[in-house]
């Protein structure tokens, strides 16, 4: 199939899927608008109303999914499938922490949250960018995808990695397809969306027979690439020097070879690569060896509660968009008898009053039978029965996503105790666990990527900085081929048995001050042993110095220093009892 049947192809899959979830496309811009406080959403509460636009609401939808909103991030777990690959395990976990620290994942987690309720779900885009930075051929990168820039394959609702292909819609600066690619795109290309600055992509993965992974990509009738397999490796050699580059698209900014300068390359695919392996007798040889292929979509799907036959969840604005539409029709009624409400003045006919900024007012009745038909009325707006179902309605949006005043926040009348307020918030957290359940599995799905895109692509070694049992820094190496092994007939496979999950206690780990607080009581408590021994004052500084107490680390310095001295001898050099930045020293603790 030339490239030109391929684009017909792909650009009339791309017409037909959009057509089929024309209508949830629509949805989606509601659900935007109404968590945005849109003031013309507005339904027919009852038959012939005519009443006009809302011009005051309390934006329900809002404030119940900024409640749900969590900045916690699962921590990754790894589970080694053999006895022999604990320390492989280990190492993996450590490797996907550090690879955290380093993607914006807090920012990409902001985001996520809110599509996730908004939307009912999300979609995690994961990329192995091969521009060289900071001495390492390529890095993982993570993008944030909403569902109106996932185009799936219509029928298919279980989850994208059951499709037979997908397509991401992703606007782009012409000037970074430019550069990217080395494609220079007319003014004219594009969809209507597009200006004359940026232009909208389109990047297409499909399966292939063997379980492998294509892509195709274009921007109105330009193909900008088209990989059969996208993820073998696409090599550049340096005609120059010999040096190979990790990637065919793998260059400096002026498109230099980054070893000697040249611009003479040549493109090379391949499936396997030529390495020297030590031989069971000691001696090395030069074997061929196949490169790892993650034969996976690259992207992860979060939903927010699982509803079957949607490929998205549930969304929460879906859920109460009842309950804000009536909101929003009480508060305008509300206002409208509030407004209509004040004091009239009834005249005779004949009777004249004079209006000015003067105190005593002038009314000429006209005669004296006529002066007893003066009077003046107040008429007041009862919004009692009003204020009562608003609250009504906005305690069933509640109790439809199951948010209580504690888990709020606020005041909770039903619980008197700080332990029933406690049992309240956490009986809430309870009937949102599903929610906390998807995003945990989401994150599986990605910690499980991260480390298939690292085996197939990270060609050098990467240092992984961890904690030891003494709470020093340790500092190990991350070499994808480590994970290289040999079957039983000595043929070369990559060792990727291993489970990926979250880590439960990541919650409270995240919470310093609480994670503080319980160390304090583990020592109080004589966990760490006799409260009053240096050793156990050491050990609890370590403790407090893996979780970033101020301080800790000098403290610590500090006690064994003086329990080096009481071994050895006092040193020529005397150390003050340093305190902490709270104030609280060593003996004091």
């Amino acid at each position: 199939m030339t490239k030109t049947e391929k684009l017909l192809l792909w650009q009339q899959r791309l017409s037909e899927n959009e057509s089929a979830f024309v209508s949830e496309y629509e949805k989606m811009d509601e659900r935007e608008d109404i968590y945005l406080g849109s003031k013309d959403y507005k339904r027919s509460l009852v038959s012939n109303d005519k009443s006009g636009s809302n011009v005051h609401i309390r934006n329900i939808v809002s404030e119940l999914i900024e409640t749900q909103v969590s900045s916690d991030l699962p921590g990754p777990k790894v589970t080694a499938k053999r006895a022999c690959d604990e320390e492989k395990a280990k190492l993996i976990e450590n490797m996907l922490r550090n690879e955290m620290d380093r993607l914006p994942l807090e920012c990409i987690n902001d985001i996520m949250e809110r599509t996730v309720l908004i939307q009912g779900g999300g979609a995690f885009f994961l990329e192995w960018d091969t521009a060289p930075s900071a001495g390492d051929f390529g890095n993982i990168s993570i993008t944030p995808v909403h569902p109106k820039q996932l185009i799936v394959q219509n029928g298919v609702y279980s989850d994208i990695s059951d499709m037979d292909y997908f397509i991401l819609k992703l606007p782009q600066t012409r000037e970074n397809i430019k550069r990217k690619y080395g494609i220079e795109l007319e003014d004219e290309e594009g969809n209507s969306e597009d200006t004359d600055e940026t232009a909208t992509q389109y990047v297409a993965y499909y399966k292939n027979d063997d379980g492998t992974v294509g892509m195709f990509s274009w921007v109105g009738d330009t193909v900008i690439c088209d990989y059969e397999n996208y993820q073998s490796r696409n090599y550049r050699i340096c005609n120059d020097c010999g040096e190979i580059l990790p990637s065919a698209d793998n260059k400096n900014s002026d498109g230099r070879c980054p070893f000697c300068g040249g611009k003479n390359f040549e493109n090379v695919n391949s499936q396997s690569e030529e390495k020297w392996v030590l031989d069971p007798d000691g001696t090395y040889k030069k074997v061929r060896i196949p490169f790892y292929e993650p034969k996976a979509f690259p992207i992860v799907l979060q939903k927010n509660v699982s509803v079957f036959g949607k490929l998205y969840g549930e969304s929460d604005v879906d859920k109460i968009s009842d309950q804000q539409n009536t909101a929003n029709r009480i508060e305008t009624k509300i206002i409208d008898k509030l407004l209509k409400s004040g004091s009239y003045i009834t005249l005779p006919d004949e009777a004249s009053i004079r209006f000015d900024s003067e105190d005593m007012k002038v009314i000429r009745p006209g005669s004296a039978a006529n002066k007893n038909l003066i009077d003046v009325f107040d008429l007041q707006g009862n919004i009692e029965q009003d204020l009562v179902y608003l609250n009504q309605v906005y305690e069933e949006a509640r109790q439809i996503i199951g948010i209580t005043d504690s888990f709020q926040g606020r005041n909770d009348t039903t619980a008197l105790s700080g332990r029933a307020k406690e049992f309240s918030a956490s009986q809430s957290v309870g009937r949102l666990m599903s929610k906390r359940v998807m995003k945990e599995a989401a994150y599986a799905k990605l910690f499980e990527l991260i480390f298939k895109f690292k085996l197939a692509f990270e060609d050098e070694k990467r240092y992984v900085v961890s904690r030891d049992d003494k709470g020093n820094s340790k500092y190990d190496v991350f070499d994808r081929y480590d994970f290289l092994e040999q079957d039983e007939n000595g043929n070369y496979y990559w060792n990727d048995a291993f489970l990926f999950s979250c880590d439960t206690s990541s919650a409270l780990a995240a919470n310093r001050e609480k994670m503080w607080q319980e160390t304090r009581m583990n020592l109080q408590s004589g966990a760490f042993g006799d409260p009053s021994d240096i050793d156990t004052l050491i050990l609890f500084w370590s403790k407090m110095d893996a979780l970033h107490y101020p301080g800790a680390s000098e403290t610590k310095r500090y006690l064994e220093k003086r329990l080096f001295e009481n071994i050895n001898g006092p040193g020529e050099a005397e150390i003050e009892n340093p305190a902490n930045e709270n104030g609280i020293s060593a003996g004091e603790a």
